[in-house]
């Protein structure tokens, strides 16, 4: 991404008082993409604001951006910025048989931070294989852990579970098991995520009907964070031959609310470096059990790139670091060819990726590993003192 062009603006102080700037700019790049970075800007001297008239400040943008892999051979990552100034790392464990967590004050911070087992598969019976996607949220005063697991009698009777922590501090507090998630149709089920949205909270998840062959995705509002209550919708099914590859797959969805709209990222075909992001989008008012409230895009929105090399990206999540920057969490491998089955490659590694705009509100992913060219001179605000 080359060639940004920078926001301009003014700030305005009272004689004697120091202004505050902003801690980033708006850059504007190629096709009207647009994006946040952090600025420097130089010392401002006493004399400046304490002298009435039009001043010129000089800052120099930042890149906005992390050593990847963050975490390796943690696929499935999800991120959680909670209110008690940590974030909250998990995903997916190599042998597939616990849930563990880590925190840090900072997204970079995650890299280095200590691992902490929360839980362990069973030894028979449901939740003893395939201990799959972790996701932790926050609610009404709660963590919970969102994940799927198998059973040993039968490894692929993959189904969504719950974990509930009443503890300020979820590395430290007990897990309690809150069980299954009543869906409607007793088949492969996987990668539930939740959300909070006017009021209502609401599930989507990756689940197989119709002959067990096609991942679909569905949502439904719950009555409490383990509990569907009502309708189960269709949401999107993989109609697009790029959805079709390997596998007919729409998993992993990922919310993120901006500009207006509601998104969910998900992801689909099988999990080697044909994996890619699709997206889903609808109007913020409308009602999202109506599948026509949502618009699918046709193509995909993130795909493996042989210029940076990586490949199969995937099962995202979205956050925010502490300069109000988003970010896509995902995973991808540093290489293309595969032996044997692709989920049993650990090699796939959480990243970190700045995510951009675009003109009409929908987010811009890029490529995996993409770099942006910041513009080499200075950035200049107008301070007026008056």
């Amino acid at each position: 991404m080359k060639n940004p062009t920078v926001e301009s603006f003014t700030v305005e102080t009272k004689t004697g008082m120091e202004p505050v700037l902003p801690g980033t700019v708006k850059l504007e790049m190629e096709g009207g993409v647009t994006g946040d970075f952090c600025v420097q800007w130089e010392t401002i001297t006493e004399e400046m604001y304490s002298t009435p008239g039009w001043h010129t400040i000089h800052g120099k943008i930042v890149e906005s951006s992390f050593v990847n892999p963050l975490i390796e051979q943690r696929a499935d990552p999800y991120i959680l910025k909670h209110t008690d100034g940590y974030y909250y790392f998990t995903g997916s464990y190599p042998l597939y048989d616990r849930i563990v967590l880590r925190r840090a004050k900072t997204i970079e911070g995650l890299r280095t931070a200590e691992e902490t087992v929360i839980w362990r598969k069973h030894e028979s019976g449901i939740m003893s294989e395939h201990i799959w996607a972790p996701e932790i949220h926050f609610i009404d005063g709660k963590w919970y852990m969102y994940f799927a697991a198998g059973d040993q009698e039968d490894i692929w009777a993959i189904r969504p579970y719950v974990l509930e922590c009443s503890d300020a501090n979820p590395l430290e507090g007990e897990w309690v098991e809150k069980g299954a998630i009543n869906t409607d149709f007793q088949s492969f089920s996987l990668d539930a995520t939740t959300f909070e949205h006017h009021g209502d909270r609401y599930l989507v998840w990756a689940q197989k009907v119709n002959n067990d062959t096609i991942s679909n995705l569905y949502i439904a509002k719950m009555k409490n964070p383990w509990t569907i209550v009502g309708p189960q919708v269709l949401l999107a099914t993989p109609e697009f031959e790029w959805e079709q590859q390997g596998f007919h797959v729409n998993e992993g969805p990922a919310f993120l609310e901006r500009n207006g709209k509601v998104f969910i990222a998900y992801s689909a075909s099988a999990t080697d470096d044909r994996y890619a992001m699709g997206l889903l989008s609808a109007e913020s008012d409308s009602d999202l059990l109506k599948k026509e409230s949502w618009y699918k895009e046709k193509e995909p929105v993130f795909q493996s790139s042989e210029v940076t090399g990586e490949y199969g990206p995937g099962h995202n999540s979205f956050v925010v670091d502490d300069k109000g920057i988003d970010f896509i969490v995902y995973h991808a491998r540093p290489y293309k060819h595969i032996t044997g089955n692709p989920l049993y490659d650990h090699n796939r590694h959480a990243r970190v990726q700045q995510l951009f705009w675009e003109k009409d509100g929908k987010p811009y992913f890029g490529i995996p590993g993409q770099k942006v060219t910041l513009p080499t001179d200075t950035v200049q605000a107008r301070l007026y003192v008056r």
